[in-house]
């Protein structure tokens, strides 16, 4: 779980404890998730169905590959006989990124583990 994740959790069930959660104003009705103000009319549906079905564009796909090495990486050892081979293809999707102008900052724990010590003072 991400770092943002596991605060917003405990903000959660904090609030949750507490009550503030009750007799809220739309308690009940439906949320509406989906917001495409900023997607084109014309490009709503198909943005939609490639959303409904699962799709994600090539960049987010790569980053969502990179966490997941990323967070491999981080789970097992370097003397692990697969380390070298899961590092090189990490390097090669961050190299990707770069090349497409996407920040890579989020494979680097550094303002995480910052963020971390602030949140735990």
């Amino acid at each position: 779980m991400w770092l943002l994740d596991q605060w917003a959790e405990r903000h959660i069930l904090d609030a949750l404890h507490k009550g503030e959660f009750e007799n809220l104003s739309g308690a009940g009705a439906p949320l509406e998730l989906d917001d495409d103000a900023m997607v084109p009319a014309e490009l709503r549906t198909a943005f939609r169905l490639l959303k409904n079905a699962g799709y994600l564009p090539p960049a987010l796909q790569q980053r969502k590959e990179a966490l997941e090495l990323s967070d491999l990486l981080r789970s097992i050892d370097q003397q692990h006989p697969d380390y070298q081979a899961i590092s090189k293809k990490l390097m090669l999707l961050e190299l990707k990124l770069r090349q497409a102008g996407l920040s890579t900052d989020f494979l680097h724990g550094e303002y995480a583990d910052k963020l971390l010590q602030r949140i735990e003072e």
